[in-house]
Formats: structure tokens, C-alpha cells, sequence
């Protein structure tokens, strides 16, 4: 199994680098634990190249979402499937991007943090769809105890896109 990891997540990448099954690969634009430094808008990868691709918490970072969305896209196999987490206001149809706000308090305010540049509404399983995903919805959190949801301080009304293709 090959694994694409882009900008891991030290939690994760010490359980994913133990495992003998798994092709490990990481990726991030600066990070010293990456195995390939790169921009998400432009992989180095080829073509259906990994089974599973993780990219969780970069895509309200980037410039152009919908590109970087069509890179993981292609470089996942036919039949493989991902997982890519982002900041998600439930009360907003739209997402909302505004390239005028540039200030790091600005941004903080309107993204809810001062290095996104957008913050995803309820379209994001649409803007997936559009890369060519399709998506299976989990509530993940309806299929917890109430004591493990508050233990954990999960978002009670986050779901979980898996992205297949």
C-alpha cells in the first residue's frame, strides 16, 4: 500500500513509518520531516501513483484550492480514496474567500486564523466533487459515546469526507 502524506502530522507519522505493509511517502512545502518538498498546486508525483492520500488542514492555506484538489485527484489510484480535513463553517452555504484581507489580524478574524485564506462553507464535498472525488459523508461523531466526543473536545457537527476515485 502507498501511502501520500502531505504536510504530516507527528502523530501520525510516527504510527505510519512503523508499518511494514505501508509505502510511506511525506510531502510539505517546508517541512523538515518530509521526504519531498513540494507545492500541492504543481506534485511531483506521476499519475495514479498513491492508494491512499492523506491532506489534512492544508487546503485553507493554498492559493488556488480547486487546483491542489485536482493534483490529489490525480496522483490517487483508480479505486483508492483519501482523506482531506479543513476548517468547516456549518452556518455558511459558500465558502467564503476575500483576497483583500492580508493582514494577519484580518484574517484571524474572517478565517479563524491569521495564514488561511478562506474558510469552507457547506460546498466542500462539492468543490471535491469537481476535482472528480466522489465522497461518502461520515458523521463520525454520532457513532461516539457523548463521553468520548467530549473527552476527545471533537466538533460535534464536523463530518468526514472520504474521497474516493
Amino acid at each position: 500500500l502507498k501511502l501520500l502524506h502531505v504536510a504530516p502530522e507527528q502523530c501520525f507519522y510516527k504510527l505510519f513509518r512503523k508499518q511494514e505493509n505501508l509505502e510511506y511517502v511525506t510531502a510539505d512545502l517546508n517541512s523538515p520531516i518530509a521526504d519531498v518538498h513540494m507545492d500541492l498546486h504543481k506534485a511531483p508525483f506521476k499519475d495514479n501513483e498513491f492508494d491512499v492520500v492523506f491532506c489534512n488542514h492544508v487546503l485553507e492555506h493554498v492559493e488556488d484550492d480547486r487546483q491542489c484538489m485536482r493534483e490529489l485527484y490525480r496522483v490517487m489510484k483508480p479505486g483508492g480514496w483519501g482523506i482531506f480535513q479543513v476548517p468547516q463553517d456549518i452556518t455558511r452555504e459558500k465558502t467564503y474567500e476575500d483576497k483583500s484581507i492580508v493582514t494577519e489580524e484580518e484574517r484571524e478574524k474572517h478565517f479563524w486564523q491569521k495564514d488561511h485564506v478562506r474558510l469552507f462553507g457547506l460546498d466542500y464535498p462539492e468543490r471535491l466533487k469537481e476535482a472528480g472525488f466522489k465522497i461518502e459523508t461520515v458523521d463520525y461523531t454520532k457513532e461516539l459515546s457523548a463521553e468520548l466526543v467530549e473527552r476527545y473536545r471533537l466538533p460535534k457537527d464536523e463530518k468526514l469526507y472520504i474521497c474516493r476515485k
